[in-house]
């Protein structure tokens, strides 16, 4: 409980941190706040001063491309200013007896709202006893299907080809995607790395590596639901 205290406040430090990003409605007018008055009289142009400014060339801390800009000015405004309804919890009167889930379930609300990002690996047997294996994005799942049949303990987790990291032991059919809160890097020495969209860091999922990366923690939980999680 501790450790995820620790990272839920790490998190919300960097969102209050970008709380200065609200003053701005688009990406021109962050870097025009960059901009130095001496830079367009001598470029005479507001389009290269914003690329100067863009490359870091006027900030003595981090500069946000288009990307990052609207991926930070989006979280820090959803976090204050939410425009949804406040988010529905699957797991919300449940007590599931599955010790992943129990653990799934007190993380739920932190991915939902974008405090903490979850990686899910774990190895599982289909019915006709294939084994799947693959790397999961637990915020993003979240958006994308109905998570309440799977703490009532009704439905499994599955790997799909549509998550981060996808492997079918019997037919060799392998998958490896971005999602919303991570990008995937194939590391020639590391393998498959994942960084966090929002706080940048790199995750290394080798659990040879002793420390999965800044900022984060790696869980083992025992299962008698699934081969390994």
């Amino acid at each position: 409980e501790n450790i995820r205290y620790r990272m839920e406040t790490v998190l919300k430090n960097v969102i209050e941190g970008d709380r200065h990003l609200l003053k701005y409605q688009t990406h021109e007018e962050y870097l025009d706040s960059l901009v130095q008055p001496i830079d367009l009289f001598y470029l005479r142009s507001t389009t290269v001063a914003r690329q100067i400014a863009e490359l870091g060339y006027r900030s003595t801390g981090e500069t946000l491309n288009k990307e990052q800009f609207l991926f930070r000015h989006y979280n820090v405004k959803e976090t204050f200013f939410p425009s949804r309804k406040p988010h529905r919890l699957a797991s919300a009167n449940q007590k599931p007896f599955e010790p992943l889930l129990q653990d799934l379930a007190t993380r739920e609300r932190a991915n939902r709202v974008g405090l903490l990002a979850t990686i899910i690996f774990l190895r599982n047997f289909t019915k006709k006893g294939v084994e799947l294996s693959g790397y999961i994005d637990f915020a993003q799942r979240l958006k994308r299907e109905d998570w309440v049949p799977i703490f009532e303990e009704k439905r499994r987790i599955k790997p799909k080809l549509t998550d981060l990291g996808y492997y079918n032991w019997k037919t060799g059919e392998s998958a490896c995607n971005s999602s919303d809160t991570y990008k995937a890097i194939l590391d020639p020495k590391y393998g498959l790395l994942f960084q966090c969209r929002n706080d940048r860091k790199v995750v290394c999922v080798d659990p040879r590596v002793p420390s999965p990366g800044s900022n984060t923690t790696r869980t083992t939980i025992k299962s008698d639901t699934y081969e390994q999680v």
